[in-house]
């Protein structure tokens, strides 16, 4: 029995997380019965600390699927970490004080491997402290032998199907990562301080077009200028030639419908490459390729006198030469949107080289299609996916030049430059420590260069659904149960953050496959901000944030709380009022556990007959569930607690318990004990359930001690979830309990007013009510008794709403 006085946190945490493990509370059934409900869950980046942001999305997810697991469905619920690629390998550089580049690429895997593993147990501990019901045994990370396998198969399917190519093209880069990027890599930082200046070219004949620019160290790059054809200030000057300054070197001016008249001086210089526009009308003009900037952002010979040096040491001397000069016609500082790398903060150059591409462009259509077959939660998310798949600009570059990812399994012959690709049996592999199948089918040599790239990590990570199957397989599942795990999985629950990432490549990779969407519903959480409205993330944590600390003040319970009290898809802030309103109804639940133990200890059949307030309250409760149902299965957590929460306190704590006090100070024999006694052990059982996928630790305490052995079952989030048809409506309770609460309500008002407690005896109380109300107050004249503490009461007819006539204080 519940009987302790105080509900000790900690060391019911640690006891029951052990318990859950030994018995396996969480592990996929293969052989049990029900639908299989699979959770493609996030792998978090290894970059880092945990933090608040993750503790919000994970836990309203685990909300939903505790709910689905106490709804019968087998719960398949593996667990990833996405530890390859640029986050890790920077994360690794920055917490050990070692660079990639300094100890060689093989020193540097095992580096990042070791570390990878000691961040990964440490949020796998994290993760069961919160209470996450993961399947624990299906943990992988997207570096391990499973995943570089399917992965690097995955790119051999591809390639045989001509949907990724190596090709040389311009592509985006990081100076600081030295890599190639994806559009989805870059993110636009606003309000960057830059020099606004406008330059002087000259035609042959000496005439002047002014230009303005931000990007004057890109000169030596200038490969034409251009204006629109309809611009009367540059018609005569369209086919001439335009010396560039400083540099001499004749372009020509052209005319593009791009170019906007309005913007600047209406003539742009184009130069390989400064922005995305430069790289169109380079492709579309066939312009000459100037590379003036290198690929660790130090400008080429190119650019002469400034070669060597950083792009903004460059920037500042040619504004100078150029006034010296007197090139200069204007300058002004202004602030605009520059794209930066999202990992570093880097702005993004542009760089030729030849790399591997998935091809997305001409997949626009089928994209927005793809997403358009997911139930998306809440479904306004969805037009950020479709705003993204219609702003692709480029096929999607997934190979970097770095160290710690999954390689390509591909050389290339030294003779005549075939790629060689891996066989599937000998994946996975590392073409820079394996060799190739020999000879080469087009030439015959036998000398042969490895691939020295890795793949994007979002190359990997997109593959999840895939991952995630392949532990159905291992836990020898049925065929059927196994192809039900992945096509599709039941969902995907993520933050908005990743929509235009994770969500939007793996939606691709499988649309590529010619399948149906990866997943049937994709929940999408917002994000943690402080109280001044910014993310929280690993990059701001400060020691009142720090998820541990949070746990071990709070409770696992109270922070999950917390999680709830947002709808789905928005932000909240992070609030020590939330964490303590957990804690409160973890305390309230536990008195109310302990109230029943000692005034209801035994368990009995449902009466024949029992009590109207007993049926009001059972009423109540069979809304409740209702309500909170419709909320679960539309992954609406929040409102399903809201539900849960109006019942408990105000119909369950405030009233009900206070009106059967009496009752179950009676003897056991007695009817209206038992009546009581019944409901109170039923409602409360029903309260525990309702509340465990929110609570899982003080519910399952409680349950264990009071309700799991007539139960027969091991544990809370095993047992059924209420089913409001057991509480059926019954419109004469519910009658007779809007009346009591009026009674209540208004007698503790009335004893607010003269500041006498709520528990302060009253001499007599006359309640009026309708002729069709009155006998139902009468047949609760006990309890009603018992809850204003009155000695006498009498029931009046009146023609208004139950009301108070006449109240005598002792």
């Amino acid at each position: 029995m519940t009987t302790e006085d105080r509900y000790q946190f900690q060391e019911a945490e640690s006891r029951l997380q052990a318990r859950w493990a030994e018995l396996g509370i969480y592990q996929c059934d293969p052989q049990a019965a029900g639908p299989i409900f699979s959770v493609d869950t996030p792998p978090p980046t290894v970059s880092g600390h945990i933090h608040i942001g993750h503790v919000f999305s994970y836990t309203q997810a685990d909300i939903v699927i505790r709910y689905h697991r106490m709804r019968g469905e087998r719960i398949f619920y593996p667990f990833g970490f996405d530890d390859n690629g640029l986050p890790t390998e920077r994360f690794t550089e920055q917490s050990i004080g070692i660079s990639a580049r300094a100890i060689g690429r093989e020193a540097f895997i095992r580096a990042c491997l070791a570390r990878s593993a000691e961040v990964e147990d440490q949020f796998e501990h994290f993760w069961k402290r919160l209470g996450l019901s993961v399947d624990w045994r299906l943990r992988y990370s997207t570096i391990d032998d499973r995943c570089r396998r399917l992965v690097q198969a995955d790119f051999l399917d591809l390639y045989a199907r001509c949907l990724v190519t190596r090709r040389q093209a311009p592509t985006l880069w990081c100076p600081e990562c030295a890599t190639a990027l994806a559009q989805a890599d870059v993110e636009d930082r606003e309000d960057v301080a830059s020099s606004f200046v406008t330059i002087r070219f000259t035609t042959s004949d000496g005439r002047v077009i002014p230009i303005a620019t931000t990007r004057p160290e890109l000169l030596a790059a200038c490969g034409a200028v251009f204006v629109h054809p309809d611009d009367p200030r540059y018609a005569d000057l369209i086919g001439a030639s335009a010396l560039t300054p400083l540099f001499g070197q004749a372009v020509p001016v052209l005319a593009d419908r791009e170019a906007q008249p309005e913007k600047g001086t209406g003539a742009v210089m184009c130069c390989t490459f400064g922005d995305a526009t430069d790289v169109r009308w380079w492709r579309e003009h066939r312009l000459p390729l100037r590379v003036a900037i290198t690929a660790e952002g130090r400008m080429t010979d190119l650019a002469g006198s400034y070669a060597g040096l950083s792009i903004p040491a460059a920037r500042v001397r040619a504004i100078a030469d150029l006034d010296a000069a007197g090139l200069l016609t204007e300058r002004r500082q202004m602030s605009h949107s520059v794209g930066v790398h999202e990992r570093c903060g880097t702005p993004v150059e542009f760089q030729v080289a030849d790399q591997w591409f998935i091809e997305l462009l001409s997949r626009r259509e089928h994209l927005l299609e793809a997403g358009r077959r997911i139930a998306w939660h809440p479904d306004y998310m969805r037009a950020r996916y479709e705003s993204w798949v219609r702003g692709l600009a480029w096929d999607w570059c997934i190979s970097r030049q770095r160290y710690y990812g999954v390689p390509f399994p591909v050389w290339y012959c030294e003779q005549c430059g075939t790629p060689i690709l891996a066989r599937v049996e000998d994946l996975p592999l590392d073409p820079t420590t394996s060799a190739p199948p020999a000879p080469c089918p087009a030439c015959g040599g036998e000398t042969f260069r490895p691939d020295p790239d890795v793949m994007d990590t979002w190359a990997t990570s997109s593959l999840s659904p895939l991952i995630c199957a392949s532990f159905a397989r291992d836990l020898g599942m049925t065929e059927e149960d196994a192809t039900a795990c992945l096509s599709p999985m039941s969902v995907r629950p993520n933050a908005h953050d990743i929509i235009r990432t994770w969500d939007f490549y793996t939606i691709a990779r499988h649309a590529l496959r010619d399948e149906e969407a990866p997943w049937r519903h994709l929940m999408i959480a917002g994000h943690a901000q402080d109280p001044a409205g910014r993310k929280l993330s690993k990059s701001k944590l400060k020691a009142a944030e720090d998820p541990l600390a949070v746990l071990d003040r709070h409770s696992a319970d109270a922070v999950r709380y917390w999680t709830a009290g947002a709808r789905t898809g928005a932000d909240t802030v992070m609030s020590e009022d939330a964490f303590r309103q957990g804690k409160r109804l973890v305390t309230k639940l536990w008195n109310a556990a302990r109230f029943m133990a000692l005034r209801a200890p035994t368990a009995m059949s449902e009466p024949a007959t029992r009590r109207l307030s007993d049926r009001w309250l059972s009423h109540e409760l069979g809304r409740a569930i209702e309500q909170a149902t419709i909320a679960m299965d539309a992954y609406e957590p929040a409102a399903a607690r809201a539900a849960v929460e109006r019942f408990f306190w105000s119909d369950f704590c405030d009233i009900y318990l206070e009106l059967v006090k009496s009752r179950l100070a009676g003897h056991e024999a007695d009817s209206g004990f038992r009546s009581a006694a019944w409901t109170l052990r039923e409602t409360l059982l029903a309260v525990l359930k309702l509340l465990a996928p929110f609570l899982p630790f003080v519910t399952e305490d409680i349950y264990l001690r009071d309700f799991a052995a007539l139960d027969r079952i091991q544990s809370i989030h095993l047992a059924p979830w209420p089913d409001s048809r057991r509480y059926p409506s019954d419109s004469e309770a519910e009658r007779a309990g809007t009346a009591m609460r009026a009674v209540v309500e208004a007698v503790r008002r009335w004893k607010a007013e003269r500041n006498l407690s709520v528990g302060a005896s009253l001499a007599r109380l006359v309640v009026g009510a309708q002729p069709n109300v009155a006998p139902l107050l009468e047949a609760m004249a006990d309890d009603l008794r018992g809850i204003t503490r009155a000695e006498h009461l009498a029931v009046v007819p009146d023609e208004g709403a139950a009301t108070l006539v006449e109240i005598v204080s002792k």
